[in-house]
Parts: structure tokens; sequence; C-alpha cells
């Protein structure tokens, strides 16, 4: 068993409007049931998400919120504006997105953009990749999957990786609930998170410094799925999210 992860060079600066899809398959040949790894970042330049720190006025929250942190009041105001909870201001501020992601400062960027400027997240990654996953199929006449990729710290380790935020004819759940083990005990919890696996897998050729590369090809690897699905499969129900619970009683508190 093996599979490729193949870095797509040459990908121009990318700016409001360009057309990723085309771009993408003017570089490589894609094959059947090719999965398209494609960072945020170019997603967002492309769909326009960019903006000025200066033209941010901040309302009241995100006055109340620089005050106790010391934080910038206009930096502040435009991570509220793409999320729809907060759970910790300090020393960072870790929030759910409106799309449901849950990240530090919502994903607003200032790496890998213009001085001067930041970057929103694409607002519905979902929609972002299918939209990009319908034209790469059109252009290429192959059947295949999208996986639009961020980077994210984890809760207890150092260190960032990539994980899927956005996603286009794949699962990014493969459960294993049923199976037998080595043993032949059945397994009865074990939910593989097949996506993020692909986009951490994606993030060792991308990289993050001023060589990366914004767009990895996984072949050789088929989960490829002709049904709905969505990003939001892998996003633990509120109802089981102690992590969440526990630092809203830690909100409360303060």
């Amino acid at each position: 068993m093996k599979f490729e992860a193949i870095a797509v060079e040459k990908i121009p600066m990318i700016q409001k409007g360009d057309n990723l899809s085309s771009i993408i398959c003017e570089r490589i040949e894609l094959q059947d049931r090719d999965i398209v790894i494609i960072a945020s970042t170019i997603v967002a330049k492309a769909e326009g998400e960019i903006f000025r720190l200066e033209d941010i006025i901040p309302g009241e929250q995100a006055l109340e919120i620089a005050a106790r942190t010391g934080k910038d009041a206009r930096f502040t105001q435009a991570v509220l504006a793409r999320s729809r909870e907060v759970f910790v201001e300090t020393p960072f501020m870790l929030v759910t997105t409106i799309s449901g992601h849950t990240c530090v400062n919502a994903g607003v960027d200032e790496s890998n953009i213009e001085h001067g400027f930041l970057l929103y997240s694409p607002e519905e990654p979902d929609a972002s990749a299918s939209q990009l996953g319908e034209e790469l199929e059109r252009l290429s006449g192959k059947q295949l999957s999208v996986i639009i990729t961020d980077t994210n710290g984890r809760a207890f380790k150092i260190g960032q990786t990539g994980v899927a935020i956005g996603i286009y004819k794949i699962k990014p759940i493969k459960r294993w609930i049923g199976e037998k083990d080595l043993f032949g005990k059945i397994l009865e919890i074990t939910e593989e998170a097949v996506a993020d696996e692909l986009a951490g897998a994606a993030n060792l050729l991308m990289g993050e410094g001023a060589g990366g590369i914004p767009v990895v090809v996984i072949r050789g690897l088929d989960y490829y799925f002709e049904g709905d699905a969505s990003v939001k499969d892998t996003y633990r129900p509120e109802n089981l999210d102690v992590i969440k619970k526990g630092l809203r009683c830690l909100r409360k508190k303060n």
C-alpha cells in the first residue's frame, strides 16, 4: 500500500477574482479520485477576504475585551465579526466561527499577506470547496475530492498541524465501529479523522514560510464519495463536548 503527496508548484500570488481551478489544472494533470488539498489562504485571497486593520471600527464588545486584555480593539472586532461564541479572550481569542470551526482568532491571519492587510478565512468553507471541486471536475473531466485546509494548534501539545475546514466529495470521518480488531473484538467507538489526517500530510509539503506550497494533490488513496458530506460532520455534538462546557463554566465564573 502506498500513496503520493504531490506539491503543485509555481502557483502565482493569488489576487481577488483569480480562478483557482484553472490555475491548478494548468500546473498538474489531475487523475480520477485525486484529492486536491488547498490552503485556505489562497481561497480567501481569491474570494476577496482581505481587509485593512485601519478600516475596522470596533464595537462595544470589542472595546470591552480590548480594555481587559490590552489587545488592539480593531483586531478584536475583526475576530468577533467572524465568531458566534468566544471561549477565551487572552492570551489569544479562542472562538467558534460562524461556520462552526473552533480555532484561534477566528482564522484571521496576518501571515502570507501584503503588509498592512489581513485575511479572513473563507466564510463558508464547505461551499468554497464545492465550488472549487465542481470547477476542477469540469476542467479535468475527472472525479475529484477537495479539502480546504488551515493550521490549528492542539489543546494539549505544542505545535500546529493542518486540519480540514471545508470539504467536497469526501467523508471526513471513517467509522470503524462494528469492525473487528486484531484479536476479534468488536470496535465500539473508533472514528478516524480522515480529512484532518490528509490535511496534516499535505501540510508537510505546504510549509508555513516564504517558500510555501498552497496546493497539494494526494494520489493513490480512494476516499471519493458521491453523496453529500460536510466538514461539520467532524464537529463534536454540543451535548458531548466537555471542553466547551468547561470553558463556558470558566467564563461564567470570571
